[in-house]
């Protein structure tokens, strides 16, 4: 995007009924401008490649703060992009995804800001599945057994469901869910699973009359 298309965007927001406010005074551009610097100024050389923060906090004193209400939203989404731009333009990787907030801070003077930025990774995800009565159980990197047997992981009384009837387990980063021989068979959003089967977010694992999702947070 660059430095100018993103003020050109941030003179679009202002105009109207916010022209006023942002006559004179701390311009949301100058923001942008000390985002950029921060990434400049912090990067590192990492083996794979030049690293940059990727979460940002800006701090703005109270009378700026106000002032930029009406456009913080929008503003925010503006800087985000402008750091992606930059980071492309000049070859920086993030640990995690981009991410910015906004904060007052009294001991500031109108018209000056600071901007922190740091290399986070994003936290790791977990996977769950999520029972008929609204439970989350998490999945591990041990098999995830769904039968009546009790020593399976979720125990289905249903004289439709195996004793052993299907298990879910790590594929790499990933969950696959797989049907055990069972009499009846697994249903993965109502089709039938033949082998084994990736699951994204959301996917249904019907088992008998029993129905699990499967979410990842």
């Amino acid at each position: 995007m660059g430095l100018q298309q993103f003020e050109r965007r941030l003179e679009r927001l202002v105009e109207g009924v916010f022209a006023r406010a942002f006559r004179s005074g701390l311009q949301p551009v100058e923001v942008g401008r000390r985002l950029t610097r921060e990434m400049d100024l912090r990067r590192t050389v990492a083996p794979r490649g030049k690293l940059a923060p990727n979460e940002f906090t800006v701090s703005l004193a109270p009378e700026d703060r106000e002032r930029f209400a009406p456009i913080e939203d929008e503003l925010i989404n503006e800087l985000i992009a402008i750091a992606q731009d930059h980071a492309r333009a000049e070859r920086y990787l993030f640990l995690g995804p981009v991410a910015i907030t906004i904060e007052t801070d009294d001991d500031l003077a109108p018209g000056t800001l600071r901007v922190v930025g740091e290399m986070l990774a994003a936290p790791p995800s977990r996977c769950y599945v999520i029972t008929p009565d609204d439970r989350k159980l998490l999945l591990t990197d041990r098999p995830f057994t769904i039968g009546r047997l009790p020593e399976c992981s979720f125990v289905v009384s249903d004289p439709n469901v195996s004793r052993r009837h299907a298990e879910i387990r790590p594929v790499g980063e990933d969950y696959a869910v797989s049907d055990l021989g069972s009499t009846n068979g697994t249903r993965v959003n109502g089709l039938l699973v033949n082998g084994s089967q990736t699951l994204r977010p959301g996917d249904e694992i019907t088992v008998g009359a029993t129905a699990l999702r499967f979410e990842r947070q």
